[in-house]
């Protein structure tokens, strides 16, 4: 067993940094190129379906805090396929969120970077380098990811905060033009991708569940901890965007994401104040790292659950003797993340996250409906919104992104059939 060496604060600190980065420096762009003005509605429906999945997620974990989240509820309620199906989906969502995050913090550095001939795969390169970096810290322990953790978030709420401030002023000058919103039922496709798109940005609170085995006290931390998360997160995401698309609009949001990785950074080109623009790219840069330094740790502790009960090789269940740290889970979670990386497209990453993320959720709120009475904290109708949410969305997402995303569920299940036929034998 893991020591329990996180408190609410580190809790809580955990799951904002796994939830302010990607989402909001990359993503937000990306959708609203999709969504247009209407990205302010996939955000808040985003937000609700999170709310209903983090309720479900809170009394899960509350009831049965072991590393592993929806994978360990999913074998406890559901059945032995489902656990392993949200445990394989929540390495490939979270290793592909990993990847964009990489590949976002890339970009914003590139880009505050003096003019000189860099190669097209300096990218690539670039976040490679820093994913070892970061799997030196987390394999130092928990609590000193934590400390680190909490100097990377300071730095990007100083830095959003700055933007929301400078945005609402340019905003107030262009007298708010961005906001306008023309009904077109045609775009409610667009909208719906979007929002599948967005709840990525909001799932970060998992990893407060997946560190379930290392938090103290997880029947009251981990519940208070998820809530005041998603508060927080909710207020910041709809801060950034009113004023973004009040400021620029949404077609200028969307082009910013397809020029580069950096689409906050090159909006505030046009606000008028030159110094914003490295203190927001310093700001996106701590953000991504943090959800990199917080997405490999989550990660390790669910390769570590899943080699427990036989799903990954038994070498990767390895702790090491002060019970701090799974070394093999780590090194192989940052080898998975650094192949996805080579991808290179942070909408090919962000889209196949979207599609797993969304599967997973949709496994935890069935666990949660089969939860006892006395376990249950919250209506039975909150997993059954968050249910039919997430299977909903996965429909929206790109058809590429679907057919392949499909086909790893299908890869994952027989590797799970082939584990526990030959764990039988």
């Amino acid at each position: 067993m893991l020591k329990r060496e996180l408190g609410l604060t580190g809790a809580i600190l955990t799951g904002l940094g796994s939830m302010i980065g990607t989402g909001i420096f990359v993503s937000l762009g990306i959708a609203a190129g999709i969504a247009g003005s209407w990205v302010l509605v996939a955000l808040a429906l985003a937000a609700g379906l999170a709310l209903c999945n983090g309720l479900s997620s809170a009394q899960l974990a509350a009831s049965h805090p072991l590393s592993g989240g929806t994978y360990e509820y999913g074998y406890r309620y559901l059945s032995p396929a489902l656990g392993f199906t949200a445990g394989w989906m929540f390495l490939v969502a979270k290793s592909a969120s990993a990847a964009t995050a990489a590949l976002g913090c890339m970009g914003y550095l590139l880009s505050v970077l003096p003019a000189v001939n860099l190669d097209d795969s300096a990218p690539v390169v670039g976040a490679i380098a820093l994913i070892w970096l970061l799997t030196g810290v987390v394999i130092l322990g928990v609590r000193r990811s934590s400390h680190v953790n909490l100097a990377i978030l300071t730095v990007t709420f100083l830095s959003l905060l700055t933007f929301v401030i400078v945005a609402a002023q340019y905003a107030q000058r262009q007298a708010w033009v961005g906001l306008t919103l023309g009904w077109d039922p045609l775009r409610l496709p667009d909208v719906l991708q979007a929002t599948a798109l967005m709840f990525v940005a909001y799932s970060g609170y998992a990893r407060i569940t997946v560190l379930g085995e290392e938090v103290k006290a997880p029947q009251q931390t981990i519940p208070r901890a998820i809530g005041v998360t998603i508060g927080l997160v909710m207020l910041l995401y709809g801060a950034v965007t009113v004023v973004a698309l009040a400021g620029v609009g949404p077609t200028a949001l969307g082009q910013a994401a397809h020029q580069q990785a950096a689409p906050l950074e090159v909006l505030v080109t046009s606000f008028g104040v030159p110094w914003v623009r490295p203190f927001i790219a310093m700001g996106a840069i701590s953000a991504m790292v943090g959800i990199l330094l917080n997405l490999i740790l989550g990660l390790s502790r669910m390769v570590l659950a899943m080699a427990r009960r036989g799903d990954l090789p038994a070498v990767l269940a390895q702790i090491s003797l002060e019970g701090s740290r799974p070394t093999a889970a780590i090194l192989t979670v940052s080898l998975g993340i650094c192949l996805l990386v080579l991808l290179g497209n942070v909408k090919t990453t962000w889209s196949f996250s979207a599609f797993s993320v969304l599967i997973y959720y949709a496994i935890t709120n069935w666990a949660a409906l089969q939860l006892p009475e006395g376990d249950r904290q919250f209506p039975r109708w909150l997993a059954i919104v968050g249910l039919v949410g997430c299977g909903g969305l996965t429909v929206w997402v790109e058809p590429v992104v679907w057919c392949s995303g499909s086909g790893l569920i299908v890869i994952g299940l027989a590797w799970h059939y082939w584990r526990r036929k030959g764990n039988a034998a």
